[in-house]
């Protein structure tokens, strides 16, 4: 499917890369994290195709495949899973479905409260060119699981998802700036960003 606000004035210079996502809260911090290094990333309106597949990577990279063949432009498809170790790593790679139909609430009523409070984000960002094949890039951090929902910021599991890197505060309880100091999207943003601006 083709975006509906994709046409030739999209067709900008090599350094535009298109992040293929409908979720706004994730393109604004790919997009700090992309111009430090002088990529203008554009959002492209993209309703990625998901397979069914237990890897991030594998998600991703078909993604980002098939929107560049659909399109004809360079693009970046990212997803990511949220790991609790008290639910033997579930979500994981189905994190978008399961905030969709428990949110975060259904998550600590899940492990309750005597549970095992060890958690991870993992995140995949393909990058692909039509005709070529994805090359892909993750990145991860670890925290624990916050014993209620706090914060308005961020998106998605945010709200319950405290990092271990010396804060009492979770990812929803920060600014954009401070997420991006440590967040798994941007952990992986940045080592694609590094590489693109070296290629």
């Amino acid at each position: 499917m083709r975006s509906r606000n994709v046409g030739d004035t999209l067709r900008g210079p090599s350094r535009t890369v298109y992040f293929a996502t409908t979720n706004r809260g994730k393109f604004r911090e790919a997009a700090r994290i992309t111009s430090g290094f002088g990529i203008r990333l554009r959002r492209l309106r993209w309703e990625k195709q998901e397979i069914q597949s237990n890897d991030l990577k594998e998600i991703a990279s078909f993604a980002a495949e098939q929107a560049a063949r659909s399109t004809g432009l360079p693009i970046v498809a990212e997803d990511s899973g949220f790991f609790v170790s008290a639910l033997k790593g579930f979500p994981g790679p189905y994190s978008s479905y399961v905030f969709k139909t428990l949110g975060s609430e259904g998550i600590l009523k899940l492990v309750g409260k005597n549970g095992d409070r060890k958690v991870f984000f993992l995140a995949a960002v393909a990058f692909c060119r039509p005709k070529m094949r994805p090359k892909c890039f993750t990145g991860v951090i670890s925290g624990r699981l916050a014993d209620k929902a706090r914060g308005v910021n961020g998106f998605g599991f945010d709200p319950i998802f405290m990092p271990n890197r010396g804060s009492s505060r979770t990812f929803a309880e920060m600014t954009t700036d401070e997420k991006n100091t440590m967040s798994h999207r941007a952990l992986a943003f940045r080592k694609f960003s590094d590489w693109f601006a070296t290629d």
